[in-house]
């Protein structure tokens, strides 16, 4: 069971534990379990078959409700979104934020420093994809995009270490994994040198977003980034 379907089953099983089927059978009928989630009885019934079928509740009818119990599956959902929910609750930071900004035409720099075979090396190993060398330019412009962006670069990040050749120092980049349009992997970048300000954010990811997405400047684009546990 997965998607919507799947939050509907969470909250029988929940309404079910409350009722005690977690701990031991619990004889309760179909009738009492819809009052107490405000459905039809038609509907009670249809899910609890749905969670018979799928494992996770064992379930006896009889003439005065069903005797249920939750099997260990059934268990096993209920310890995940515990444990999704102390999480979020207890966590330093917010598992991910979202920013929005607008394509642009950048200076270039990007795919000159991804090109480096040094920074290339660890973003293969620390980020899990070899970069297209380039990246994507957003501007951002609202409070709300600056302000979020503002306080990401104080969560941890993942760090791509400098370097130095007979030229010139090369400095930290500083990564967090990324969902582009909530479609394609990547990851935001901080360069601690930069010819952008607070106002623009890098994205990188394994192939061309301009092309994959079909974007082009002043395009709007939303970008999930992930904070590290």
């Amino acid at each position: 069971m997965t998607g919507k379907s799947e939050w509907r089953h969470l909250y029988t099983l929940i309404e079910l534990a409350e009722l005690g089927a977690h701990k031991r059978t619990a004889k309760i009928s179909t009738e009492f379990l819809a009052e107490k989630m405000g459905i039809s009885q038609q509907t009670a019934s249809r899910y609890l078959i749905e969670l018979e079928r799928a494992g996770w509740i064992q379930r006896t009818v009889t003439p005065e409700g069903s005797l249920i119990k939750i099997e260990r599956a059934g268990d096993a959902e209920l310890q995940r979104l515990y444990a999704s929910l102390r999480f979020l609750v207890e966590a330093a930071y917010p598992p991910s934020v979202t920013l929005e900004g607008t394509v642009f035409t950048g200076l270039g720099e990007g795919a000159y420093y991804i090109a480096k075979e040094y920074y290339r090396k660890q973003f293969i190993e620390k980020l899990g994809f070899d970069p297209y060398p380039g990246t994507l330019n957003l501007k951002l412009t609202s409070d709300y995009d600056l302000k979020t962006r503002m306080e990401l670069e104080a969560y941890p990040a993942i760090e791509i270490q400098g370097f130095k050749n007979e030229n010139r120092t090369f400095g930290l980049v500083k990564c967090y994994p990324a969902t582009i349009e909530n479609k394609v992997k990547g990851a935001l970048i901080f360069a601690l040198r930069s010819h952008y300000g607070a106002s623009v954010v890098e994205i990188i990811a394994p192939a061309c977003l301009r092309k994959q997405l079909n974007l082009k400047d002043g395009h709007k684009v939303k970008v999930e980034v992930f904070t590290l546990p």
